[in-house]
């Protein structure tokens, strides 16, 4: 089933909100390392698209809205450098950096291998405990589309397809997954916040999954899996057959030249 939207302007993003705003009410513990907080909250924000592509992201400004030193900071902006989040260009900024579609095909690769093996494990473990889990986040899903509540909707998504990898006792291998979905993540939050849906849809493949699993097929929780998430062909034709998410995407390259580029990524290319 196609997605849905309700309107047909070109897709944008609201005007960029201040990164200590969306920092205020962020409190971090003693219970992990601050670099890893750290790294957490930018993720989560980049990935949600409330920093937004070329959106300057202050190391000071970070420090200072989170009570933390410039260290640990630094840090945690050199891991999202690492994984193309963003750009730390000398004398200048750190950038959040455009959507990639090289980085968004090679995310859809990722999670059709890996999580086609996860089901198919997971289908010879799910015993009653991990089947009343399944069902407890559909309910809530279900809850949330009512509420049309999609935020809440992507995050209960995101803690169905863990379950899968958890019930599959491989969650290590979620946490590499997760690291190649981020620009993934970044264009499904771009048609939610333009209202490009397909929750009913999204709900019925995963109450159709969580069944395959609860009855112990294999090879039906695979074809499910499939269904819902979509061969790497598919989402390349879908990705190309959409114009108003493809221009979106070039105009972020586009409008990316108000950055100088590092001596580093320079010499590179």
């Amino acid at each position: 089933m196609p997605a849905t939207r309700d309107k047909s302007t070109a897709l944008s993003l609201e005007s960029p909100v201040e990164l200590t705003h969306l920092l205020s009410g962020v409190t971090l513990t003693s219970d992990e390392s601050l670099v890893s907080q750290i790294h957490r909250v930018l993720l989560d924000l980049i990935v949600s698209l409330k920093l937004q592509p070329g959106q300057l992201v202050s190391e000071k400004e970070v420090a200072d809205s989170l009570d933390a030193s410039k260290t640990p900071v630094r840090e945690a902006l050199i891991r999202l450098e690492n994984s193309g989040l963003v750009e730390i260009v000398p004398k200048s900024g750190t950038y959040v950096t455009p959507i990639s579609i090289s980085a968004y095909i090679e995310g859809c690769f990722t999670r059709v291998q890996l999580e086609t093996g996860a089901v198919r494990r997971a289908a010879a473990r799910c015993d009653a405990n991990a089947q009343d889990k399944l069902n407890s986040i559909i309910e809530q899903q279900s809850a949330a589309l009512d509420k049309e509540n999609y935020e809440d909707f992507f995050a209960l998504d995101q803690a169905l397809h863990y379950a899968f990898f958890e019930i599959a006792g491989v969650r290590g291998v979620w946490q590499v997954l997760n690291r190649t979905q981020s620009d993934v993540n970044r264009v499904r939050h771009l048609k939610r916040i333009n209202k490009i849906r397909r929750g009913p849809a999204v709900l019925k493949q995963h109450i159709k999954i969580v069944e395959a699993l609860s009855s112990g097929d294999s090879d039906a929780s695979e074809r499910a899996l499939i269904e819902h998430i979509g061969s790497l062909e598919r989402e390349i034709d879908q990705l190309m057959s959409n114009p108003d998410l493809l221009d979106f995407i070039e105009k972020q390259q586009d409008h990316s030249h108000f950055r100088k580029r590092s001596p580093r990524r320079a010499s590179a290319s």
